[in-house]
């Protein structure tokens, strides 16, 4: 099966899952959206108000300045994949529970199996535990992990940015290292495939 009807067919999963209590209260799933060959994925946290009401991620406040921030170094957000670790919207636009994180666990498997990105961009401390573990965002956003032929780089949620202005330029500044991170990861693809390290490897960002 190609990858946008994988993709397809996971949508349509998606918008009738009753796997946990989100459902209940959800008006509208959010699958994500994007290209199936997309380079980098963003992985955010949940939907929100305004993803409720029209089944897309980061349509609000946040995804303006997402859209923004992909302008600035010269992308456009229909060339890029962007979905959330849950696919509803927790009531209250409270933080998503540990259980509703493992019952979409298997939906984004399947989305990064599918889409197989370059370069996985987390937004916001949910998604980068799904990759990070007990990590803190403070000590490593905007730095790139090697693992298993991917580059993983966790940056601070959009909408933190515009609840605490402070962080704005923190997070201009992680998303301008992103051109650089295609070029390393393009460079990967083109490599005599190699065998993954034992441990993930830190590739420090100038």
């Amino acid at each position: 099966m190609k990858a946008e009807e994988q993709l397809e067919e996971l949508a349509r999963e998606i918008s009738v899952c009753e796997r946990c209590r989100l459902h209940a209260s959800r008006k509208h799933a959010v699958p994500g959206e994007g290209p199936a060959n997309a380079d980098i994925m963003f992985i955010g946290e949940g939907p929100g108000f305004h993803e409720n009401e029209q089944g897309r991620p980061f349509v609000g406040a946040a995804g303006k300045f997402l859209e923004e921030l992909l302008a600035s170094i010269g992308y456009q957000r229909d060339r890029v994949f962007i979905c959330n670790v849950v696919k509803c919207r927790p009531p209250g636009n409270r933080d998503p529970l540990p259980d509703e994180i493992e019952a979409c666990r298997a939906y984004l498997d399947r989305q990064i199996a599918a889409i197989h990105p370059k370069i996985i961009v987390t937004l916001g401390r949910y998604s980068m535990a799904r990759f990070f573990g007990d990590a803190k965002i403070s000590a490593i956003h905007g730095k790139a992990q090697l693992t298993d032929g991917r580059l993983l780089v966790a940056m601070f949620h959009p909408a933190a940015a515009l609840h605490q202005p402070s962080l704005k330029r923190t997070v201009e500044e992680d998303f301008h290292t992103l051109p650089d991170l295609i070029k390393r990861a393009s460079q990967m693809a083109r490599a005599e495939p190699v065998s993954p390290p034992e441990k993930p490897k830190q590739l420090s960002l100038l």
